[in-house]
C-alpha cells in the first residue's frame, strides 16, 4: 500500500505520533463525552450509532479515546466497552475521576481518596480491564489537600491499577507539585485558537516534554462564521472552519494532542481528515493572530 492510500484509508496517521502513558499514539485523538444523552446525561437516544461511531474513529487511525466516570454518568466508558471489547492492543483508553454530576450540567468537584478509588475501580469495572493506562484526576478539589488527591492516585499506579497519572484543568504550579509526588504522564486543559489562558501551561509542558491534551479544541465561535477568518482562510484551502483549528493546534507544537468529540460520524471523519491539513508559516502566524481568551 502506498502512503497516498494509507493515509487515505487511516488519515490520523498524517497527524504524527507523541508517547503517552507508555504508548506511541496519533496525535489527534477522539474525546468520548458526547456519546451519551443531552447535557452528558443519561442514555443516549441509541447506542447503536455511538458504538460504530467508536468503532469507524479507529478505522480512521484513532488510537487514543478520551472518557470519564462522570460521562452519563458511567455512560460513555461502557458505550466504548461495547464498540471495542477486547480492545485493539495499540489503542489507550483514558478516563477520569474526581467530578460528580448529579442532573444535566450539574458537575461538581469532589477529589477526596477514597472517592478516587471507589470511581477507579468502578471504571476498571465498566470497561472491563484490570488496569488502566492512563488515570486523569479531572479536577482539582480545593476543598482537599492536593497531596492527598495526587497521593491516592499514587497508591493506584503503586496497586497496578492504573499505569500512569495525568492531569486536567492545572495551572502550572499544581504540575510542578504533583511532579514532586509522582511522575506525571499528561496534561489536559482547555485550549483552542481563541481560547488561549493555559498557554503558560501549554508552554511549561512543551519544555519539559510533557504532552498537552487540549479538550473543546473546537471552541472557535464566530470565527468560524461565514465571512469570518476562519471560514475564509478554509475556503482559500480547501478546509473547513474546523479542520483549520485542529490543523493549527497539531502545528502549534509537537506535544499538543486535540480531542475534538462529537456523536456523529460525519463531523468524526470532518475532524479526523483535519490530520492532513498542512498550513503555511503565514497562515499559522494569521491564526496565532486570533485568540479571544475569555474567563
Amino acid at each position: 500500500m502506498t502512503e497516498e492510500h494509507h493515509l487515505k484509508d487511516r488519515p490520523n496517521h498524517a497527524s504524527g505520533t507523541i508517547e503517552i502513558a507508555g504508548k506511541s499514539v496519533h496525535r489527534l485523538g477522539f474525546g468520548a463525552m458526547r456519546l451519551v444523552g443531552p447535557g452528558v446525561w443519561g442514555e443516549p437516544a441509541d447506542r447503536g450509532p455511538l458504538i460504530q461511531l467508536v468503532r469507524r474513529v479507529v478505522e480512521l487511525g484513532v488510537d487514543f479515546i478520551d472518557t470519564a466516570s462522570v460521562y452519563g454518568p458511567h455512560v460513555s466508558e461502557e458505550i466504548i466497552r461495547d464498540a471495542l471489547y477486547p480492545y485493539p492492543e495499540h489503542v489507550l483508553i483514558t478516563t477520569k475521576g474526581g467530578q460528580t454530576q448529579s442532573g444535566p450540567g450539574a458537575y461538581a468537584t469532589l477529589g477526596r481518596p477514597e472517592y478516587l478509588r471507589q470511581e477507579c475501580v468502578l471504571s476498571l469495572r465498566r470497561l472491563g480491564v484490570d488496569h488502566i493506562d492512563l488515570y486523569q484526576l479531572h479536577q482539582v478539589d480545593p476543598a482537599v489537600p492536593f497531596e492527598d488527591q495526587i497521593g491516592e492516585l499514587k497508591k493506584l499506579k503503586d496497586e497496578g491499577k492504573i499505569g500512569a497519572i495525568g492531569l486536567n484543568e492545572v495551572t502550572v504550579e499544581q504540575v510542578a507539585a504533583a511532579r514532586r509526588i509522582v511522575e506525571i504522564a499528561s496534561v489536559q486543559n482547555q485550549y483552542s485558537v481563541t481560547q488561549r489562558h493555559h498557554e503558560d501551561v501549554l508552554e511549561y509542558c512543551t519544555r519539559e516534554g510533557l504532552p498537552f491534551i487540549s479538550w473543546f479544541p473546537l471552541d472557535i465561535g464566530a470565527l468560524a462564521g461565514p465571512g469570518g477568518p476562519l471560514d475564509d482562510l478554509a475556503a482559500r484551502i480547501g478546509a473547513t472552519p474546523a479542520q483549520v483549528a485542529l490543523a493549527w493546534l497539531l502545528a502549534r507544537a509537537e506535544n499538543v494532542m486535540p480531542i475534538p468529540g462529537t456523536s456523529s460520524t460525519a463531523h468524526a471523519e470532518e475532524n479526523i481528515a483535519a490530520a492532513t491539513v498542512r498550513l503555511s508559516p503565514e497562515q499559522i502566524a494569521q491564526l496565532d493572530a486570533l485568540a479571544v481568551t475569555r474567563p
